[in-house]
């Protein structure tokens, strides 16, 4: 993200202003931008760009290097134990809004469905931080509960009372006569959405519906000897629900990067090892680089040892989740035959060949 405009002149801010007031002049700005809403031509990149200043103010690591550098990406980038995920949902605060605004179908559909949806993201880590267990700081776009209502919905001075319609169910039962007789259907209640309670007073905010698009980030603990596609969850930091419902999860999938010496294979590691032929007959020891940091894996290669034989080595391998026990490294044995045999070398192994061969035949 390359910065063109002043984020603050987009948003209409002061540069010392709090994120509260940075959030109201984003959602009183996108609510007027918004395609659902604004059918102008130059509606949509005015849109893209309220998102892209809210995007960097609202988050802190962010602001603070456009702040300081002019960049929200800082001058060496961010570690790796932060990860973006402003575009979640595949087109950032655009698609946040969607949902907001229903869809781009009315109020209705969004009402129909009173809780949080989970929400999902991929975390890409090492195999390095799968052994040790490790946290990553998740910066990612959500509808979480309005700050300024406090997720009812209801501005100051106002009222929330049951819906005289359903009667607090959010449900009506409509009565049809057809000439099979009467047929009964249940749909949504037009007057409270679903909800089963009406607001006289709504919070401006968002709408009434108790939750607004913020930016969040939350710390999620992976735990030592997690797999592939495993997932971690973050119980509440989903979507939120309409006026105070059950929000939805934050859903952590787990891709675990491929690794340069080691491939897993359940709890156990596989590496291969190169030796000498002369160290395949006579044997050896040899030392590699273990998983977990400062760790040293002994492999003792037995004489005689044959091309492809497997080694294996207890306790070094992965963790098994929610133990202290460990999987093994396998080493996989590769022999190289050596090609700068001196003349010296060369006689003494011919002899030997021709020793072994009168052995075999007496």
């Amino acid at each position: 993200m390359e910065p063109s405009k002043d984020y603050y002149e987009v948003l209409g801010v002061d540069r010392d202003a709090d994120a509260r007031t940075i959030k109201r002049a984003f959602l009183r700005k996108a609510r007027k931008l918004h395609p659902d809403v604004n059918n102008s031509a130059a509606a949509e990149e005015q849109f893209k760009e309220v998102n892209e200043a809210y995007s960097v103010l609202s988050d802190e690591r962010k602001r603070a290097n456009y702040d300081r550098y002019g960049d929200p990406n800082g001058p060496y980038g961010f570690g790796g134990d932060y990860v973006d995920m402003s575009d979640i949902f595949g087109g950032g605060f655009s698609d946040i809004f969607d949902s907001f605004f229903g869809g781009g179908r009315g109020a209705s559909a969004t009402q129909q469905r009173t809780r949080g949806r989970d929400m999902g993201i991929s975390l890409q880590i090492s195999l390095e931080e799968a052994a040790a267990g490790c946290k990553k700081t998740v910066s990612y776009d959500r509808l979480a509960p309005c700050d300024d209502c406090r997720g009812t919905g209801v501005a100051e001075g106002g009222t929330e009372t049951t819906c005289t319609r359903c009667g607090g169910t959010g449900r009506v039962i409509e009565v049809q006569r057809t000439i099979f007789g009467q047929m009964q259907s249940q749909s949504t209640c037009p007057d409270c959405g679903g909800v089963g309670k009406v607001v006289d007073k709504p919070c401006e905010t968002c709408g009434g519906q108790g939750r607004a698009p913020e930016r969040e980030t939350v710390e999620v603990e992976i735990p030592a000897g997690i797999h592939s596609g495993q997932t971690v969850r973050v119980a509440g930091k989903g979507e939120a629900g309409v006026r105070g419902d059950t929000s939805g999860d934050l859903v952590a999938r787990i891709d675990i990067r491929p690794h340069d010496l080691y491939e897993r294979q359940g709890d156990d590691l596989f590496c291969r090892v190169d030796i000498d032929a002369f160290d395949a007959l006579l044997g050896t020891k040899t030392t590699i680089d273990g998983i977990m940091a400062d760790e040293k894996v002994e492999i003792e290669i037995p004489a005689g040892c044959q091309y492809g034989q497997q080694v294996r080595v207890e306790g070094f391998g992965m963790p098994r989740m929610g133990s202290s026990a460990r999987g093994s490294v396998i080493a996989v044995v590769s022999v190289a035959v050596p090609d700068d045999l001196s003349d010296a070398e060369r006689a003494t192994l011919t002899k030997l060949r021709k020793q072994r061969r009168v052995r075999k035949r007496g």
